[in-house]
């Protein structure tokens, strides 16, 4: 089966490792890897000066030793599950050297792992490098191959240094390309990749010594050869398709075209990496002027593909901006590390994200299928045929949908489906559906909810009241009774319930929006225990505070103070004699909704029945409540902060300042809330003294400088500042200026008061420090002839100094000069004319860079407007995919490239125009969109801009340097 009818995902999560330190990312930036190894989690890296580095999973180094003197570290092999490491380091003068080292056992000297034995891999002496080493986990049996053509076998104990034996088991003219161990029912096989063929050789058990055996007269590339452990089939890419080897041959291959440098086995996935096409030196150089610095990486670009072979689809696929060195995986995630020394991690989707991608494209059987290869549980299964429900429900096939719900029945929200068929009149499908639903017994209260529901419509009250008082565990939905009762006008059953279930806030939402007994309200509120009295308190203080202000505002001040004593009420029993008829049953139930109150202080008037029951005569309040004169003693609990009830007083000033003149009076008043209170009360002091057209004004005016005249008033010098500017509070205003040190204010009040000497000694001493006053300065010296005398050479210093530092542009110098008469001509002529000088080589400059962009430019246009109107001409005589010479059809491209018809892999329209891009070409197109990619990502680095735009000197400058990067171009919408 091809790739091409492949579906693709996106089930990974990219990103680029960042080690933490500065040591560890040297290392990865001057590419000093030359193998990487993983196991027991932790990673080791080899470089090409011998030296082992151990890595944490944050990718700082934990240990660094040098495992061999000369030579560079070409293979290495963690034992997992131990502390074994095998490094193999080669120097081409040399011999091969092998070493295993015991990493838990450091020389007591040195401190480095200990050798537990070297070994000098024998080739025949001959100078060809390994290419290619396996191992097995015990390391009884090593195989190195080499790119001369033989396998060398090394048996024996190397873990406690008894010796081992080397034999060469094969040998051959083509270059070993790949090794792998595979355990069949407890024969060793060895197989052998070279570039021309796939061998078989068994190394341990039954067929022991017999010579190699070809499978496969067709080989591989090194690091194109990989072991599946789950399966324990071998996988060989070559640039046509995947292959994969069982026990009896060759077994189903993929067909997928291009050049391929390295596969993996991450997991259930198969990884590939395909290496850059090579382009020729005049495309490169236009390209990567294009691309400008990028380029160099982008023409380096690599494609990165995971798949998953067992259900037919590709899992990730992407470009890296540089060729894949090696790929390894630990701690759960996949990494693929760079020539650049760069690594990213891939990081697979949780099985729920990969579902709800496959969701989105409406592919619920291969779902299905994911999950069960994924061995999720039949209940999350049941999501899935829910969801494949909703989509057939939403093509109105009701009958099939109903059938996935049925399947799903057992983990599915009952009122989603019954929504759904009562929205469709579907009334068979909905009995359906509820008849299983009992059968499975996952009927819930909310099914019989939908029964009071049909007692307000059929205004059934004997039912709706049998039902609700019927006795047992609560059997329906609370809130969902108390709001239909409350819409129906039935106060009584809603205060019933809520109070049977200690709903202390639908109470009092009941006694306030419905019976509007807001005195009652409050007593309520004020004999809840203090947890459950804050949250009523402050939700319904506005409504409060306008119908019982001094109460409210008591309460208040006890809760916020800390002095909050619940209250309790004595009920006296009444006899009165009870109307006729349909009003006495009211009356009773009323009684009985009394007698059940958690709560006997709460006063049963509160609830009243609907008027729609008739003219009935309120009897509920002849059973008075007194208050008990021996309340409960005051209950503890941390008061809260007092500046949560000030949005609590809004409109209500007078029972504000109460409030807080209250609180200020405790003695242990937290610092915080101090500046808090101070500050608001003294801006309500200033409040109340502007209104009702200054009435008492003096008398808040007094009260509010008192308090900032105060020692250890904690109110901040800009409060007082801007709420005395606010309220015209002159008083204020002075001591604030009096207390004040602001550097600006001090300069502006020199300036208003025309001393020039103090405003020059001003500007010295605090203008290297506060720039903006140099601006001032600039207009104070210019505003008359006399202060411009006075000011001398200081006007062409406050010049100099706007002009270095760039404080204003020359526009606005000559605006700020040209506001009166007093400034001449030539006090600036020195300085317009160094800015002119400067900014006329910076307008020469620019133009000659516009000219060469605009020639450019037109170039490239008629280039483009002749290929769209002037004949073009095709003398290509053989196919620049095959190479043999062109026969009918024949398809040519505008870019000078002539294909057979059949070696394109592309569809023809009736009109013979060929849908698609030319071959040869889509890597140089992929490449521009690469580079596009990679200015589109640098969009989203701020902080580069930030960084350079903070350095710069020529602010605009800077911003048309990233402008023209395109970093600022909106994103294109599809």
């Amino acid at each position: 089966m091809a790739l091409s009818s492949w579906k693709t995902f996106d089930f990974f999560e990219v990103s680029q490792v960042n080690p933490p330190d500065d040591e560890s990312k040297a290392f990865f930036e001057n590419s000093e890897i030359s193998c990487v190894c993983s196991g027991s989690e932790n990673l080791f890296l080899g470089s090409y000066d011998g030296i082992v580095r151990i890595l944490s999973p944050s990718f700082k180094i934990l240990r660094t030793f040098q495992a061999h003197d000369t030579g560079s570290i070409t293979h290495m092999k963690q034992v997992e599950g131990t502390s074994l490491l095998v490094t193999i380091a080669e120097d081409i003068s040399n011999e091969p050297v092998l070493k295993v080292w015991a990493l838990d056992k450091p020389v007591k000297k040195t401190g480095l792992p200990t050798c537990q034995s070297t070994l000098s891999i024998q080739n025949g002496r001959k100078p060809f490098p390994i290419s290619a080493f396996t191992a097995l986990d015990d390391l009884s049996q090593l195989v190195v191959g080499f790119a001369n053509g033989s396998v060398t076998v090394v048996r024996g104990d190397l873990i406690h240094d008894r010796g081992a034996k080397q034999r060469t088991v094969y040998e051959s003219e083509e270059p070993i390309t790949g090794l792998e161990f595979r355990d069949e029912s407890g024969v060793i096989t060895l197989y052998v990749s070279t570039t021309s063929r796939i061998l078989k050789l068994v190394i341990l058990g039954k067929g022991q010594g017999q010579a190699a055996r070809a499978i496969e007269d067709a080989g591989c590339a090194v690091g194109c050869m990989t072991l599946d452990e789950k399966t324990g089939d071998i996988i060989v890419v070559r640039d046509d398709a995947i292959y994969y080897y069982g026990l009896d041959g060759r077994g189903p291959c993929y067909a997928y075209d291009g050049p391929k440098n390295l596969v993996s086995v991450f997991g259930e996935y198969v990884v590939l990496v395909s290496p850059p096409a090579s382009t020729s030196s005049t495309k490169t150089n236009t390209l990567r002027r294009f691309g400008g610095a990028q380029a160099d990486e982008i023409f380096n670009t690599s494609t990165f593909t995971i798949l998953d072979t067992s259900l037919h689809f590709v899992a990730h696929s992407e470009s890296l901006v540089s060729q894949v060195k090696s790929l390894f995986s630990i701690w759960g995630d996949l990494f693929a590390l760079t020539q650049n020394g760069k690594i990213y991690r891939y990081h697979e989707k949780s099985l729920q994200q990969r579902l709800e991608i496959m969701y989105q494209r409406n592919l619920f059987v291969p779902a299905i299928n994911l999950a069960q290869k994924s061995g999720m549980d039949a209940q999350q299964q049941n999501i899935i045929f829910r969801k494949y429900g909703d989509f057939q429900y939403q093509k109105q096939d009701y009958d099939g949908a109903m059938q996935q719900y049925l399947k799903a029945i057992d983990n599915t929200e009952p009122s989603q489906v019954i929504r759904k068929f009562l929205d469709t009149q579907r009334i068979h499908n909905l009995i359906e559906y509820l008849e299983e639903l009992h059968e499975h017994h996952k009927a819930t209260a909310d099914h019989t909810t939908l029964l009071l529901n049909c007692y307000a419509k059929l205004k059934d009250i004997e039912k709706l009241e049998r039902f609700i008082k019927s006795p047992g565990d609560l059997k329906f939905d609370l809130d969902t009774a108390i709001t239909m009762c409350r819409q129906g006008g039935y106060y009584e059953q809603a205060a019933y319930l809520a109070t049977k279930h200690n709903e202390h806030e639908l109470v009092v939402d009941i006694l306030i929006e419905d019976s509007k007994k807001y005195a009652e309200a409050l007593q309520y509120i004020w004999h809840l225990e203090p947890e459950a009295a804050y949250p009523n308190l402050m939700k319904y203080a506005r409504v409060l505070l306008e119908n019982c202000p001094p109460e409210t505002t008591q309460l208040f001040v006890d809760y916020f103070t800390g002095r909050y004593q619940q209250k309790k009420d004595a009920v006296i029993q009444q006899v009165v004699a009870q109307p006729p008829g349909y009003a006495a049953g009211a009356v009773n139930a009323v009684q009985n909704l009394r007698d059940l109150l958690p709560l006997p202080y709460m006063n049963p008037s509160a609830v009243s029945s609907p008027a729609t029951q008739g003219n009935i005569t309120g009897t509920v309040s002849d059973n008075q409540l007194v208050e008990n004169i021996n309340q409960i003693p005051a209950p503890s609990y941390n008061p809260p902060q007092p500046r949560t009830a000030f949005s609590s007083f809004v409109d209500h000033p007078n029972e504000f300042i109460v409030f807080l003149e209250a609180c200020l009076k405790e003695k242990d008043v937290k610092e915080r809330d101090k500046i808090d209170l101070y500050t608001t009360l003294f801006e309500m002091y200033l409040h109340k003294s502007n209104e009702k057209r200054g009435a008492n004004r003096e008398e808040w005016e007094a009260k509010a400088k008192k308090l900032i005249e105060a020692k250890d008033i904690p109110i901040d010098t800009s409060n007082v500042l801007l709420l005395s500017h606010l309220s015209n509070f002159r008083d204020g205003t002075t001591l604030v200026r009096e207390q004040a040190g602001l550097r600006f204010d001090i300069f502006r009040s020199y300036t208003s008061a025309k001393d020039t000497r103090g405003a020059i000694k001003a500007l010295k001493k605090y203008g290297p420090e506060e720039p903006q006053l140099y601006s001032a300065a600039l207009s104070y010296f210019t505003s008359s002839p006399k202060i411009l005398e006075e000011a001398g050479d200081e006007l062409a210093a406050v010049l100099k100094k706007i002009d270095e530092d760039g404080l204003m542009a020359p526009l606005q110098v000559i605006q700020t000069l040209s506001t009166n008469t007093v400034a001449t001509m030539g006090m600036v002529k020195t300085y317009l004319q160094q800015t002119i000088d400067r900014e006329r080589k910076e307008i020469a400059s620019n133009r000659r860079l516009i000219s060469s962009y605009r020639n450019e430019t037109r170039d490239k246009r008629q280039e483009m407007a002749d290929l769209s109107s002037k004949p073009q001409t095709f003398n290509n005589t053989r196919c620049a995919f095959c190479g043999s010479p062109l026969t009918l059809p024949t398809v040519h491209f505008m870019c000078k490239h002539s294909f057979h018809q059949g070696c394109l892999n592309m569809e023809v329209g009736e009109n013979g125009q060929v849908e698609g891009a030319c071959t040869v070409c889509k890597k140089d197109n992929d490449t521009i969109r690469a580079i596009r990619k990679a200015q589109d990502e640098s969009a989203d680095r701020h902080d580069m801009f930030l960084d350079a735009l903070a350095r710069s000197h020529d602010k605009f400058s800077t911003i048309s340097e990233f402008f023209g990067r395109g970093v600022m171009e909106l994103p294109s919408v599809d």
